[in-house]
């Protein structure tokens, strides 16, 4: 939803482009209006991927949600050593024009496998602002497991991902009472 917004040329979506960029955190606020529209839109089940980031955003969700006659949400957290985080975001790439990302280890072209076009580094999976995305992880995001305790499962990320896609799948629907 963040860079959607960023790359939509609106004055918010210029102020969230120029704080992505550092890899830096969005103030709650920002972050809790744009969820909140979403929110407003929904017709179905929401998966919202790394969000809430805060306490405060989490009391944010837990609030709408009730407000809203929605259940509470589930949290699902992938247990993934940070040096492999690093390998993994610093080795992204996504394309240029339809924004599908690639592993360059799986993926060295420079080139879209989908449409052709050059691939990128976001300059947000740089290792220096991976690594400073970790250390805000540890000091405001971890906290948020704490306080979803009751409503978190935790997945062994370290995997292949069809094996960490099914652990998620068995964690959300044993979690909401449907069968894994």
């Amino acid at each position: 939803m963040l860079r959607t917004e960023a790359e939509s040329g609106s004055e918010l979506g210029r102020q969230l482009a120029a704080i992505l960029a550092t890899g830096s955190y969005v103030s709650d606020d920002l972050v809790n209006r744009i969820v909140l529209s979403q929110l407003d839109r929904l017709s179905g089940g929401l998966i919202l991927d790394g969000y809430p980031r805060t306490v405060e955003q989490a009391r944010f969700l837990d609030a709408a949600l009730s407000q809203r006659g929605l259940p509470p949400p589930v949290a699902v957290t992938l247990r993934v050593p940070e040096e492999v985080i690093v390998a993994r975001l610093s080795s992204r790439s996504q394309c240029s024009n339809c924004r599908r990302v690639f592993n360059l280890a799986d993926h060295p072209a420079p080139y879209c496998a989908e449409c052709g076009a050059p691939l990128i580094q976001r300059s947000d999976d740089r290792p220096d602002v991976i690594q400073r995305r970790l250390l805000t992880y540890h000091e405001k995001t971890r906290p948020v497991l704490d306080y979803y305790r009751s409503h978190t499962h935790e997945v062994d990320g370290n995997q292949h991902p069809d094996i960490v896609f099914q652990a998620i799948l068995r964690a959300v629907g044993g979690a909401n009472g449907a069968s894994g």
